[in-house]
């Protein structure tokens, strides 16, 4: 009811978040070693599906597309950016 409380709830879900982006990144670390090679780490047909897929989950949860796709969408390309540069250390 008060702004304090809106802030506390908004810094819980954001630290969360950030709990569940690292697990996410570990699975980027995965991806990078799995891929067969640099070329493959970036998967446009995959990136639709995943898009596909966050739009479907955020209508189910109530939360708007116009906020969903956009943020995953730059997840996917830092996700990406961050596969390359995994990939290119191993």
């Amino acid at each position: 009811t008060t702004m304090t409380e809106v802030r506390q709830g908004v810094d819980a879900i954001d630290r969360l978040l950030v709990a569940v982006l690292a697990e996410r990144q570990r699975y980027m670390d995965a991806a990078a070693r799995i891929k067969p090679h640099r070329g493959a780490v970036r998967d446009d047909a995959r990136i639709e599906e995943v898009a596909a897929k966050v739009k479907a989950s955020a209508r189910e949860a109530g939360l708007s597309e116009a906020i969903a796709e956009p943020v995953w969408r730059t997840l996917i390309e830092r996700c990406i950016a961050y596969k390359l540069e995994a990939f290119d250390r191993r």
